[in-house]
Formats: C-alpha cells, sequence, structure tokens
C-alpha cells in the first residue's frame, strides 16, 4: 500500500486525479490542457538536460544513460516521451489509479518505464537518486511545498538536475487560470486548482536553494491562441518552469 501519511501528501488531492485516471491519456479530455503543454515543457526539459551532460539534443536517443524521476506522473503522459528521448525512466504517483492506467499505455505502447505507485518520501528513504528529478505541475498540489522541494532536491544525484514547473500565485494566474481555465474555457474540470496553492517563483526558488540546489534558469510559459500552443515566454505570471542545479562534487563532463 502507499504511504499516504507522507507530510507533503494532500490525500483530496490524490483522490481527485485518481478519479480521472482513466481519461489521462484522451487528448480532447479533462487532462488536454496537459497534452496540448506536454511538447514545451518536454522541449525544456530535453534542452536543460542535453546542455548540462554535454549532449546533441538533436539526437533521438540524447538522454541515454540518464536516470531521471517523475514524480507525481500521472498516467505517464510526460515519462512515455522522456523515456524514447532514451532516458531510464522511473515515473512515480502516490495514486495507484494512475499507476495502473501508465504502466498498461506503456505496454501497450512498447515503451519502458518503471512505475511505482509511491511518493517522494518513500523513494528517498529508500536512497533512491537520479541524474534528473522532475516536479512537474505538482508543488501545487502538496502539503508542504518546502519539505517536498527539499525530499526531492535530496534524491538529485552531484552533478544533477531538479527541474519543476507550477502555477504563480498572482491575479493574472486566478484570472486565467482558474476563471478562464476551469469556468469559462473548460479546459479542466472545476476545483482542479486551488489558487492560496500557487507558489510565486520566489518561494520556489527559496524552497529549492534552501535545499542546496543552485536556481540557475527560469522561463515563463504561455498559450499562444493563434498558433494554438504553449511557447517559452519572459512572462512568468501564470505557468513558469525552474531549474535547480546540485553542484557539488561534479567535475563536468558526462555521467
Amino acid at each position: 500500500m502507499v504511504n499516504t501519511r507522507a507530510s507533503s501528501i494532500d490525500t483530496a488531492e490524490v483522490e481527485r486525479f485518481s478519479r480521472l485516471a482513466s481519461t489521462w491519456w484522451d487528448p480532447r479530455g479533462p487532462m488536454a490542457p496537459l497534452h496540448k503543454l506536454n511538447p514545451v515543457r518536454l522541449g525544456y526539459i530535453r534542452d536543460k538536460a542535453a546542455a548540462r551532460f554535454e549532449r546533441d539534443p538533436k539526437k533521438l536517443d540524447c538522454l541515454k544513460g540518464l536516470r531521471m524521476l517523475d514524480i507525481g506522473c500521472g498516467a505517464g503522459i510526460l515519462s512515455e516521451p522522456l523515456a524514447r528521448l532514451g532516458a531510464t525512466m522511473v515515473g512515480a504517483d502516490p495514486a495507484e489509479e494512475n499507476i495502473a492506467v501508465a504502466t498498461a499505455h506503456a505496454q501497450d505502447s512498447g515503451v519502458t518505464v518503471d512505475y511505482r505507485a509511491t511518493t517522494a518520501e518513500a523513494l528517498a528513504e529508500a536512497g533512491e537518486r537520479f541524474d534528473v528529478v522532475l516536479a512537474m505541475e505538482v508543488v501545487e498540489h502538496v502539503n508542504d511545498v518546502g519539505e517536498f522541494v527539499a525530499t526531492c532536491a535530496s534524491m538529485v544525484k552531484p552533478g544533477g538536475l531538479m527541474i519543476a514547473a507550477t502555477l504563480n500565485r498572482t491575479l493574472k494566474s486566478f484570472a486565467l487560470a482558474i476563471v478562464g481555465a476551469e469556468y469559462v474555457l473548460r479546459w479542466l474540470p472545476r476545483g482542479t486548482h486551488q489558487w492560496d496553492k500557487f507558489v510565486t517563483p520566489n518561494e520556489l526558488e527559496l524552497a529549492i536553494e534552501n535545499a542546496g540546489l543552485q536556481v540557475t534558469s527560469e522561463r515563463g510559459v504561455i498559450y499562444n491562441p493563434f498558433a494554438d500552443r504553449w511557447q517559452l515566454s519572459s512572462d512568468m505570471d501564470v505557468n513558469y518552469m525552474l531549474v535547480g542545479e546540485n553542484n557539488s562534487e561534479w567535475k563536468g563532463g558526462s555521467k
């Protein structure tokens, strides 16, 4: 059984996303916004990891040999494409229903991902370590951001990266991410997000640096309605991504 007593787990959030498990891979379902967001976040992760580990991002297997953790992976819509780029993927989520769907989809797709119904705390306590730890669209769903980030950071190998994506707590994000996305456009089920749990870039940067990592990159992500796609931007008022590096005991070069 999953240990849901870990301090970062919000059981109400886990239950909410568990109920959506069967819809994760439907590009027109409740997770449609994540499907649209996937290309820009995948490209960001690929480019940052390739630069850090001296790889050619144009190569189809540019992440080969890198062990990566996708914490809060849902049903694996980000884990699978990263595995296709060569990464040795571990996808972890506290919702057993999500992991069951993820495992079945990976088997049908012929993609190898080590999916686990578990928590960040359990992985850290087991001594798991990774070249890259991903916390994508998850910190706004945990109880204690500082403790969750510290747990994730503890699993980053020397020389490795932690990459996080979340929503800024601004009036603009309330208008667009909640009123617009959930009530007007109905891109997301109502109640998907709680504005008071959004995390500002300063708060996330502080949590990452308090955990011993150095923030080296931050980018906003905006929706372009004319192109019907998400793209990187200097505007971090709503969606944004950060990179933290573990610079201890690293001499440079490939892992």
